[in-house]
Protein backbone atom coordinates (compact mmCIF):
# COMPACT_ATOMS: atom_id res chain seq x y z
CA UNK A 1 0.00 0.00 0.00
CA UNK A 2 1.62 3.40 -0.63
CA UNK A 3 1.87 6.25 1.17
CA UNK A 4 0.74 9.66 0.40
CA UNK A 5 3.83 12.11 0.32
CA UNK A 6 1.58 15.57 -0.24
CA UNK A 7 2.58 18.74 0.86
CA UNK A 8 0.25 21.05 2.98
CA UNK A 9 1.14 24.17 2.20
CA UNK A 10 0.98 26.93 6.18
CA UNK A 11 -1.54 28.95 6.57
CA UNK A 12 -1.20 32.67 5.00
CA UNK A 13 0.81 34.36 7.57
CA UNK A 14 2.68 31.39 8.91
CA UNK A 15 5.04 30.43 6.17
CA UNK A 16 8.55 29.62 7.54
CA UNK A 17 10.29 33.10 6.31
CA UNK A 18 7.89 34.45 8.81
CA UNK A 19 9.55 34.27 11.96
CA UNK A 20 12.78 35.24 10.30
CA UNK A 21 11.35 38.28 8.93
CA UNK A 22 9.63 39.02 11.67
CA UNK A 23 13.04 39.09 13.87
CA UNK A 24 14.71 41.45 11.28
CA UNK A 25 11.74 44.00 11.62
CA UNK A 26 11.87 44.30 15.19
CA UNK A 27 15.81 44.20 15.17
CA UNK A 28 15.76 46.93 12.55
CA UNK A 29 13.18 48.78 14.80
CA UNK A 30 15.40 48.38 17.59
CA UNK A 31 18.42 50.24 16.08
CA UNK A 32 16.48 52.70 14.81
CA UNK A 33 14.86 53.43 18.30
CA UNK A 34 18.38 53.21 19.93
CA UNK A 35 19.96 55.43 17.37
CA UNK A 36 19.51 59.00 18.74
CA UNK A 37 20.86 57.52 21.98
CA UNK A 38 23.40 55.57 20.61
CA UNK A 39 25.08 58.47 18.87
CA UNK A 40 24.84 60.00 22.24
CA UNK A 41 27.23 57.48 22.97
CA UNK A 42 29.82 57.61 20.56
CA UNK A 43 31.27 61.24 21.63
CA UNK A 44 31.17 60.21 25.52
CA UNK A 45 33.33 56.96 24.21
CA UNK A 46 35.53 58.90 22.60
CA UNK A 47 36.17 61.03 25.55
CA UNK A 48 36.32 57.56 27.71
CA UNK A 49 38.87 55.50 25.56
CA UNK A 50 41.10 59.03 25.17
CA UNK A 51 41.09 59.37 29.13
CA UNK A 52 41.99 55.87 29.18
CA UNK A 53 45.58 55.85 26.96
CA UNK A 54 46.29 59.54 28.16
CA UNK A 55 46.14 57.97 31.73
CA UNK A 56 48.74 55.89 31.01
CA UNK A 57 46.91 52.68 30.38
CA UNK A 58 46.71 50.36 26.94
CA UNK A 59 44.30 51.27 24.58
CA UNK A 60 42.53 48.25 24.49
CA UNK A 61 41.96 48.65 27.95
CA UNK A 62 39.59 51.05 27.23
CA UNK A 63 37.32 48.51 24.77
CA UNK A 64 37.62 45.58 27.57
CA UNK A 65 36.01 47.73 30.08
CA UNK A 66 33.26 49.08 27.82
CA UNK A 67 32.75 45.71 26.87
CA UNK A 68 32.37 43.92 30.65
CA UNK A 69 31.88 46.54 32.66
CA UNK A 70 29.71 48.84 30.84
CA UNK A 71 29.48 50.77 33.82
CA UNK A 72 29.40 54.20 32.59
CA UNK A 73 30.19 57.23 35.18
CA UNK A 74 32.27 54.32 36.65
CA UNK A 75 34.25 53.06 34.20
CA UNK A 76 35.64 56.97 34.25
CA UNK A 77 36.21 56.19 38.06
CA UNK A 78 37.67 53.50 37.77
CA UNK A 79 40.47 54.58 36.04
CA UNK A 80 41.67 56.57 38.52
CA UNK A 81 41.00 53.87 40.82
CA UNK A 82 43.35 51.49 38.89
CA UNK A 83 46.15 54.56 37.92
CA UNK A 84 46.05 55.00 41.44
CA UNK A 85 46.41 51.14 42.56
CA UNK A 86 43.42 51.36 44.77
CA UNK A 87 42.66 48.03 47.07
CA UNK A 88 39.75 45.82 45.94
CA UNK A 89 37.80 46.92 48.40
CA UNK A 90 37.50 50.21 47.51
CA UNK A 91 36.50 49.57 43.83
CA UNK A 92 34.24 47.19 44.87
CA UNK A 93 32.14 50.03 47.44
CA UNK A 94 32.61 52.56 44.62
CA UNK A 95 31.12 50.55 42.41
CA UNK A 96 28.12 49.96 44.67
CA UNK A 97 27.41 53.07 45.22
CA UNK A 98 27.91 54.56 41.87
CA UNK A 99 25.56 51.45 40.59
CA UNK A 100 22.98 50.50 43.55
CA UNK A 101 20.43 53.18 41.58
CA UNK A 102 19.92 50.57 38.76
CA UNK A 103 18.19 48.49 41.77
CA UNK A 104 15.18 50.76 41.78
CA UNK A 105 15.10 50.80 37.66
CA UNK A 106 13.98 47.08 37.98
CA UNK A 107 10.71 47.87 39.93
CA UNK A 108 9.45 48.74 36.54
CA UNK A 109 12.34 47.32 34.00
CA UNK A 110 10.14 44.44 31.46
CA UNK A 111 12.48 42.02 31.86
CA UNK A 112 9.74 39.89 32.12
CA UNK A 113 9.32 39.88 28.23
CA UNK A 114 12.42 38.87 27.20
CA UNK A 115 12.60 35.59 26.92
CA UNK A 116 15.25 32.61 27.89
CA UNK A 117 18.13 32.39 30.57
CA UNK A 118 20.98 33.87 28.16
CA UNK A 119 18.70 36.46 27.42
CA UNK A 120 17.45 37.68 30.86
CA UNK A 121 20.62 37.82 32.17
CA UNK A 122 22.56 39.77 29.21
CA UNK A 123 19.55 42.25 29.71
CA UNK A 124 20.10 42.38 33.44
CA UNK A 125 23.68 43.28 32.93
CA UNK A 126 22.99 45.69 29.88
CA UNK A 127 20.67 47.88 32.20
CA UNK A 128 21.75 51.41 31.46
CA UNK A 129 20.05 54.74 32.66
CA UNK A 130 19.48 54.95 28.74
CA UNK A 131 17.86 51.69 28.05
CA UNK A 132 15.71 52.10 31.38
CA UNK A 133 15.09 55.25 29.70
CA UNK A 134 14.20 54.15 26.15
CA UNK A 135 11.85 51.36 27.24
CA UNK A 136 10.17 53.72 29.61
CA UNK A 137 8.30 55.46 27.39
CA UNK A 138 4.53 54.94 26.30
CA UNK A 139 5.61 53.33 22.63
CA UNK A 140 7.88 50.91 24.58
CA UNK A 141 4.87 49.37 26.00
CA UNK A 142 4.43 47.35 23.06
CA UNK A 143 7.89 46.42 22.32
CA UNK A 144 8.33 42.52 22.32
CA UNK A 145 11.03 41.62 24.39
CA UNK A 146 13.19 41.17 21.67
CA UNK A 147 13.13 44.24 20.32
CA UNK A 148 13.96 45.25 24.40
CA UNK A 149 17.03 43.46 24.09
CA UNK A 150 18.07 44.23 20.99
CA UNK A 151 17.86 47.97 21.82
CA UNK A 152 20.12 46.98 24.86
CA UNK A 153 22.92 45.53 23.21
CA UNK A 154 22.98 47.84 19.94
CA UNK A 155 23.37 50.70 22.57
CA UNK A 156 26.20 48.46 24.36
CA UNK A 157 27.60 48.17 20.89
CA UNK A 158 27.87 51.95 20.35
CA UNK A 159 29.71 52.35 23.94
CA UNK A 160 32.13 49.46 22.82
CA UNK A 161 32.76 51.08 19.52
CA UNK A 162 33.15 54.80 20.66
CA UNK A 163 35.70 53.95 23.52
CA UNK A 164 37.47 51.46 21.20
CA UNK A 165 37.57 54.59 18.42
CA UNK A 166 38.57 57.19 21.19
CA UNK A 167 41.66 54.51 22.68
CA UNK A 168 43.32 54.24 19.05
CA UNK A 169 42.47 57.62 18.72
CA UNK A 170 43.75 59.36 22.09
CA UNK A 171 47.13 60.56 20.72
CA UNK A 172 45.45 62.54 18.04
CA UNK A 173 43.30 64.31 20.77
CA UNK A 174 44.57 67.30 22.54
CA UNK A 175 44.76 67.59 26.33
CA UNK A 176 43.27 70.73 26.02
CA UNK A 177 40.30 69.71 24.51
CA UNK A 178 37.20 69.89 26.65
CA UNK A 179 33.54 69.52 26.46
CA UNK A 180 33.65 66.07 25.22
CA UNK A 181 32.54 64.91 28.77
CA UNK A 182 29.26 67.07 28.36
CA UNK A 183 27.97 64.57 26.02
CA UNK A 184 26.25 62.32 29.21
CA UNK A 185 24.69 65.18 30.76
CA UNK A 186 23.16 66.46 27.36
CA UNK A 187 21.84 62.89 26.91
CA UNK A 188 19.88 62.75 29.95
CA UNK A 189 18.63 66.12 29.56
CA UNK A 190 17.50 65.07 26.34
CA UNK A 191 15.65 62.05 27.28
CA UNK A 192 14.22 63.90 30.57
CA UNK A 193 12.05 66.54 28.55
CA UNK A 194 10.74 63.73 26.04
CA UNK A 195 9.60 61.97 28.90
CA UNK A 196 7.94 64.71 30.30
CA UNK A 197 6.52 65.67 27.09
CA UNK A 198 4.83 62.43 26.76
CA UNK A 199 3.52 62.80 30.22
CA UNK A 200 1.73 66.16 30.10
CA UNK A 201 -0.04 67.10 32.65
CA UNK A 202 1.65 64.97 34.89
CA UNK A 203 3.30 67.52 37.20
CA UNK A 204 3.34 65.90 40.92
CA UNK A 205 5.67 63.55 39.25
CA UNK A 206 8.71 66.45 38.08
CA UNK A 207 7.59 68.08 41.42
CA UNK A 208 8.49 64.25 43.95
CA UNK A 209 11.63 64.21 41.79
CA UNK A 210 12.61 67.55 42.84
CA UNK A 211 11.36 67.65 46.23
CA UNK A 212 13.07 64.23 46.74
CA UNK A 213 17.17 65.87 45.58
CA UNK A 214 16.34 68.94 48.01
CA UNK A 215 15.05 66.63 50.68
CA UNK A 216 18.03 64.05 49.64
CA UNK A 217 20.93 67.34 49.95
CA UNK A 218 19.68 68.57 53.04
CA UNK A 219 19.71 65.17 55.15
CA UNK A 220 22.47 63.18 53.45
CA UNK A 221 24.63 65.02 50.79
CA UNK A 222 27.44 62.63 50.36
CA UNK A 223 24.78 59.69 49.60
CA UNK A 224 22.25 62.29 47.48
CA UNK A 225 21.97 60.01 44.32
CA UNK A 226 20.85 56.83 46.41
CA UNK A 227 18.88 58.83 49.15
CA UNK A 228 17.23 60.71 46.49
CA UNK A 229 16.27 57.61 44.18
CA UNK A 230 15.03 55.85 47.99
CA UNK A 231 12.44 58.51 48.25
CA UNK A 232 11.45 59.13 44.98
CA UNK A 233 10.51 55.52 44.88
CA UNK A 234 8.68 55.65 47.99
CA UNK A 235 7.15 58.57 46.91
CA UNK A 236 5.86 56.69 43.92
CA UNK A 237 4.82 53.63 45.40
CA UNK A 238 3.10 55.82 48.03
CA UNK A 239 1.31 57.27 45.08
CA UNK A 240 0.17 53.95 43.31
CA UNK A 241 -1.03 52.98 46.74
CA UNK A 242 -3.14 55.97 47.27
CA UNK A 243 -4.73 55.96 43.81
CA UNK A 244 -5.90 51.92 44.03
CA UNK A 245 -7.62 52.55 47.10
CA UNK A 246 -9.09 55.57 45.47
CA UNK A 247 -10.23 53.26 42.67
CA UNK A 248 -11.62 50.78 44.69
CA UNK A 249 -13.51 52.88 46.84
CA UNK A 250 -15.19 54.40 43.41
Amino acid sequence: MGVSTAVVDPPAGLSPAAPASRGRSEARRAFEESAAVGLGFIPLGVAFGALVTQSGLDWWWAGLSAALIYGGSFEFLLIGLVSAVAPLTTVAVTAFLVNVRHVFYALSFPLHRVRGRLGKAYSTFALTDEAYALTGTAGARAWSGKRVLCVQLFLHLYWVGGATAGALLGALIPDGVVGLEFALTALFTVLALDALRERRGDLPTPLLALSSALLAWLVAPNQLLLVAFALFTAALLARRVAHRREASRA
